[in-house]
């Protein structure tokens, strides 16, 4: 382990009886031992579960595409790993040495993983009521700020049902490049539109980022923006 768990357990505000767990939680399947991938997947179950709840209460008015979308503002990659990040879990996961020289304690996916992973432990050490009870304390701030004005179709999934709603193709997306250190990497990414024989290129600081920014520029030259 990179540090030692510390105040870990104070922040999330649950005292593990079985600590063993939160070291597999926070083992990465690049080091030595148990990874965490099946309590990743376990987490991962519970999380969607309880923030569904959570917003079917919430919002009792809101269809099932709204909901959809607002959970996966609150649980996709980037949002996990900035609750991952203050968690300090950057610092507790236990990497291979390959992992730790391109810099994956700051990488989205496995911060997200080792949080979902956390979630899962709790799950296995104390059960659904205390998970789903640090889950609401963690997601707390977010959940109170969410409106369904979160849930606006990104600019991928606008262009995806745009083409689809007229019988076209698919768009196509392409890394053209990718450049920089790890933590400041700056990736080019191409969309195109076969029907249309049209195509953009955009800049993102991941490629998920760059693919948005491209399918937007295309939806502008489609008029459809």
């Amino acid at each position: 382990m990179k540090a030692p768990f510390g105040d870990l357990t104070e922040q999330i505000d649950y005292e593990f009886r079985d600590m063993s767990l939160v070291q597999r939680a926070l083992n990465h399947r690049s080091a030595r031992g148990r990874s965490n991938e099946r309590l990743e997947f376990l987490g991962d179950a519970v999380l969607d579960t309880v923030i569904s709840h959570e917003l079917v209460k919430r919002f009792p008015h809101a269809d099932e595409g709204v909901l959809s979308r607002l959970r996966a503002v609150l649980v996709r990659d980037a949002s996990l790993a900035e609750l991952a990040k203050g968690l300090n879990l950057g610092e507790r996961i236990a990497l291979g040495s390959g992992e730790l020289k391109s810099g994956g304690a700051r990488r989205d996916s496995i911060l997200a993983d080792a949080f979902e992973a956390l979630l899962g432990a709790v799950f296995l050490d104390g059960g659904y009521a205390s998970t789903e009870r640090v889950i609401h304390q963690i997601f707390a701030a977010r959940l109170e700020s969410l409106s369904p004005s979160d849930a606006a179709k990104d600019p991928k999934t606008e262009l995806q049902e745009w083409l689809q709603g007229r019988g076209h193709a698919l768009p196509d997306y392409a890394l053209v490049s990718s450049a920089g250190p790890d933590h400041n990497r700056e990736f080019v990414v191409r969309c195109s539109i076969a029907h249309a024989s049209m195509s953009s290129e955009a800049t993102g600081s991941s490629r998920r980022a760059a693919e948005q920014a491209a399918a937007r520029a295309v939806l502008q030259q489609l008029g459809a923006a």
